[in-house]
């Protein structure tokens, strides 16, 4: 695995991962894209690749389909089942099945090979802007995660992990409705804004469905779920996140 150094100048740059079995090609990008502006981590397979996503913010990632001991379609398939990474495929010049499939698979864009670091570039930068610019249901613009006293929500991958790193699976309803309230810590949401900014209504339509999803999730996050020290209840006005959010872009 290659990381570039992660200064603190770094530390804001939209983090790219990069999947190629070639060692060359890994180098190609991790030097290109380090020099313009991005953050780069190259991996050689998809076992490394996910202990990336585990541990880090991914903003998108450069995924070779043509791994020598892996499917790298199958990788792309689990990697839109489970998260909303963009994804930039690799291919070859004469494959245009697997670009085919691959963009079925929700793949955002795609590269043949060889390919020029430029145009790599480029594209990677449309897809990020592309990305940024849509409104999409619990992915505020611009932010990637929300921490708090150990916790991570990443939105990319929509992954809640505790202090150990342990994931803790979430529904939707779940995850859109924590959203809402890290984004807003200290104040006091009322089940109808709860109900607007989580769009739980689209699934749920009485607002009496936030008290359940609001059950749940401290069943989850707290240590005595009776006596919550996270997701508070002020009586006859809602629900309050009492505890300081780190906000990641």
């Amino acid at each position: 695995m290659s990381l570039q150094p992660q200064a603190s100048s770094q530390a804001g740059l939209p983090h790219v991962l990069a999947v190629d079995d070639d060692p060359v090609i890994r180098e190609l990008i991790a030097d290109y894209l380090g020099q313009n502006d991005l953050r780069v981590t190259t991996v050689a397979d998809g076992a490394a690749m996910r202990e990336v996503i585990a541990e880090q913010v991914v903003d998108l990632i450069v995924l070779d389909l043509r791994l020598k001991a892996e499917d790298g379609m199958a990788l792309a398939r689990t990697l839109r089942d489970e998260s909303a990474i963009p994804i930039i495929m690799l291919t070859g010049r004469s494959e245009e099945a697997d670009r085919v499939m691959g963009l079925e698979l929700g793949a955002d864009d795609y590269l043949t090979k060889p390919f020029s670091p430029r145009e790599l570039l480029a594209r990677i930068r449309t897809v990020l802007r592309r990305r940024r610019a849509e409104v999409r249901q619990g992915r505020p613009d611009g932010i990637r995660a929300y921490r708090f006293e150990g916790w991570e929500l990443n939105l990319n991958t929509r992954r809640l992990a505790d202090a150990a790193g342990n994931a803790v699976a979430l529904s939707n309803g779940e995850f859109s409705l924590l959203v809402v309230l890290l984004g807003s810590p200290q104040r006091i949401l009322t089940r109808d804004q709860l109900l607007d900014l989580s769009r739980l209504h689209n699934d749920e339509v009485y607002n009496r469905s936030v008290d359940v999803q609001i059950m749940r999730l401290r069943r989850k996050i707290e240590k005595d779920p009776a006596n919550p020290r996270y997701i508070r209840t002020e009586r006859g006005a809602g629900y309050l996140f009492g505890v300081p959010v780190e906000t990641v872009y």
